[in-house]
């Protein structure tokens, strides 16, 4: 059958086409059919929000300077640059999250609270927020809030 075959409608009936984009949630394609989307208030990370989260890993990496073993010092310090890198790029994975809390109670049980009072930080919330509802509410089910 042509692409102009394909077209035009059949004895009685109705041509319906739809074109869906990357960014389309829920689709309804059909005859007589109405949808409405209402999109939530997009959520603004302020510099008071980026200061608090530069406050919250100069802590954290005084913490594990202090208190990591000389052998593992290194390997944390890198962790702790991979958690505060995620945060910055906008669409934080919460699998590189989990991954680290994972490392850390592998590794550094001793460090594993620090990291993870991080993690469960208001502002780290906004943060991973921000970066959509999927990801957020994988946030929370996976950090156990």
């Amino acid at each position: 059958m042509s692409e102009e075959q394909k077209r035009q409608p059949s004895a009685g009936g109705d041509i319906i086409q739809a074109q869906i984009g990357d960014s389309a949630q829920q689709v309804a394609v059909g005859k007589n059919i109405t949808q409405r989307q209402q999109l939530g208030a997009s959520i603004e990370i302020t510099a008071g929000d980026r200061e608090q989260i530069r406050q919250l890993f100069a802590e954290l990496r005084k913490q594990v300077e202090q208190s990591a073993p000389t052998d593992k010092k290194s390997s944390a310090l890198e962790r702790v640059g991979e958690l505060e890198d995620e945060l910055k790029e906008g669409k934080p994975k919460v699998s590189t999250f989990e991954h680290i809390k994972s490392w850390f109670g592998k590794n550094l049980p001793t460090l594993a609270g620090a990291v993870t009072s991080v993690l469960v930080n208001p502002i780290v919330g906004k943060i991973v927020e921000a970066g959509g509802e999927m990801a957020a509410e994988e946030f929370k089910r996976r950090m156990g809030q």
